[in-house]
């Protein structure tokens, strides 16, 4: 572009509308009397699959970033905004849904059938979105694997196995959790001093569980004990690599002992400059999964309102299933699940004083 001047540009050129504008083809119109909603219908699912496609785009840009052996921090700020524009393009995709629904289900009924066997479960670029994300195929429930691969055809269905060669960002962001420092420094252990703040906290309730007797129903204090061993059995699932390491056996966590303890890390010290922008980063992706999973609600609630208990275009329960694939289709659950071992800010360990200085915008004085 350099010492190129550019050529003059059309507005219709630049964004090709007449292959655009022209791309909707109501099946309707092929059986003698085209549907006045068909066309409603169309470009409703068509602007969702350029959203998909701005979607990929960004999240790719985000995974070359993570695929490397070192992320610069300043590269973390492309990767935030990138990320805050997909939960921009998100709530657009639940709008949609309004306008949607502004066809009634008689009027969907008119043409309907027409449009079997094609359905949702055909937008490979949806796919691709949850593969990149880390939904590959051996991640689903037996029904669902079915359907992410199974009613595509030839040629998408060799692309996105493709695509499944490839690192997710789940698995990237593994690697990169991994990475962070701080809580291993010299002869500072974090989580040594971490298990102990823990411990002491526990046999605290304890004892203000069994000082309390006296005006506790026997059943009730039982009932608080017991749930204050469950407590710390699931604070040692975390702490032991033994007992983390068979949890993702059993599926029940995805991400690696020490990328879960740096996660958790992050969430505790967010406040140290240095770790503002990962914790940015950690809120943004439960930020994502949970739009997604509120979108597969909202299009469940739809569909059970256009088609009632009706078997769905592609051959699925209809609502029904929907409704399952936005309880089991999570991506960063292990994410969400930190909360679970947060502890009250003025219970934390005392870092360090060098360790704070990494953590910190720290300049030296200058003597001279």
């Amino acid at each position: 572009m350099k010492g190129r001047i550019p050529e003059p540009v059309y507005y219709g050129d630049y964004l090709k509308l007449n292959e655009l504008l022209g791309a909707q083809s109501p099946k309707s119109k092929d059986y003698g009397k085209e549907e006045h909603e068909e066309t409603l219908f169309i470009i409703v699912h068509q602007v969702y699959e350029l959203w998909f496609k701005q979607i990929i785009h960004d999240f790719g840009s985000v995974v070359q970033i993570f695929n490397k052996n070192s992320v610069e921090e300043s590269e973390l700020g492309t990767v935030v905004s990138r990320l805050e524009r997909i939960i921009k393009i998100q709530g657009i995709l639940l709008e949609q849904l309004d306008v949607m629904e502004t066809m009634t289900p008689m009027d969907f009924l008119e043409f309907r059938d027409l449009l079997v066997p094609a359905s949702g479960f055909q937008s490979a670029q949806f796919r691709e979105i949850e593969i990149r994300m880390g939904l590959g195929t051996g991640n689903r429930i037996a029904v669902d694997r079915e359907y992410f691969l199974g009613r595509l055809n030839e040629d998408d269905r060799k692309r996105l196995e493709n695509v499944e060669k490839d690192p997710s960002l789940l698995q990237l962001l593994e690697k990169w959790l991994e990475r962070v420092p701080f809580t291993q420094e010299n002869n500072f252990d974090f989580w040594k001093e971490f298990e102990a703040v823990v411990t002491e906290m526990m046999d605290q309730e304890q004892d203000i569980i069994k000082n309390n007797s006296a005006t506790l129903p026997e059943q009730q204090m039982k009932a608080q004990l017991a749930n204050l061993v469950s407590t710390r059995d699931t604070f040692q699932s975390l702490l032991s690599s033994d007992s983390h390491d068979q949890m993702i056996k059993e599926g029940q966590r995805k991400l690696s002992q020490k990328a879960t303890l740096n996660a958790l890390f992050i969430l505790l010290y967010r406040d140290e400059p240095i770790l503002t922008q990962p914790y940015k980063l950690l809120q943004l992706l439960m930020d994502i999964d949970q739009g997604f999973t509120t979108w597969r609600y909202r299009h469940a609630l739809m569909a059970h309102r256009l088609l009632g208990t009706k078997i769905g275009t592609g051959g699925s329960s209809g609502h029904m299933y929907l409704k399952r694939a936005a309880d089991n289709n999570r991506v960063y659950t292990d994410i969400f699940n930190l909360s679970t071992f947060l502890i009250p800010r003025s219970k934390l360990p005392i870092l360090p004083v060098e360790v704070k200085k990494k953590l910190n915008f720290y300049f030296s004085e200058n003597l001279s």
